[in-house]
């Protein structure tokens, strides 16, 4: 029975979740504070955490930069109220594994916690891609440019894998978001468009093609 933190100050909100995933086989532990959220997600005791960002005695973004900092590595969803498109990407740069904005249905947020607990595969060591003189290396995590290092954040460099095993294809956004960040479905943010800037800025635009209606193009250019 998996174990799952909730950090959520709002009692009405946190008790539907927990009497959720009770229902659901899972094991959940309320925490309605910053600190005392943060000090229980260092036990390192549970599978996942459920995070607001709202919480009365500190912003939840940290809380989550002091879990991380201790290398706590139990995946997070970020639940709440704030939906802009800022504050999603800064929620996952900042080492959050999935974003989901108030309100919610239950179904729905079950569903990304079965995705988050579910076994992920391991990336081969030393597997190098390269396409012309960009190189992506999967084993040191590290992506050369004409033998420059390129510092990529994690899902920039999970973006540009993606792209790179797929040289000349047109990805749709669907694609990118279930290879890159797990979804099974587009959450309706714009947060695919956001990263495959980032990554038009770190290694250039030529490299992509943006194809109307249909999502992006990698290749090497011409």
């Amino acid at each position: 029975m998996s174990r799952i933190l909730i950090i959520e100050d709002e009692e009405r909100i946190s008790s539907f979740v927990a009497k959720g995933l009770k229902s659901s086989g899972f094991q959940p532990t309320v925490a309605d504070t910053g600190k005392e959220g943060g000090y229980l997600a260092q036990t390192g005791d549970f599978e996942l955490i459920i995070l607001d960002l709202g919480l009365p005695d500190e912003d939840g973004f940290s809380v989550l930069s002091r879990i991380r900092s201790t290398n706590v590595d139990t995946p997070v969803i970020i639940l709440t109220a704030r939906s802009s498109i800022d504050d999603t990407v800064a929620g996952l740069e900042g080492g959050a594994d999935d974003y989901m904005a108030k309100p919610f249905r239950f179904e729905e947020l079950l569903a990304r916690v079965r995705l988050r607990l579910r076994p992920q595969a391991a990336v081969p060591e030393d597997q190098v891609i390269r396409v012309g003189p960009l190189e992506l290396d999967a084993g040191s995590r590290r992506t050369r440019l004409h033998g420059r290092e390129i510092d990529l954040s994690a899902r920039e460099f999970g973006l540009a894998e993606a792209f790179m095993r797929n040289p000349g294809q047109v990805l749709s956004r669907e694609q990118l978001l279930s290879r890159v960040w797990g979804y099974d479905f587009d959450p309706g943010s714009n947060v695919v468009d956001v990263y495959v800037r980032y990554l038009r800025n770190k290694l250039g635009a030529e490299w992509f093609t943006t194809v109307r209606g249909m999502g992006y193009r990698f290749e090497e250019p011409s």
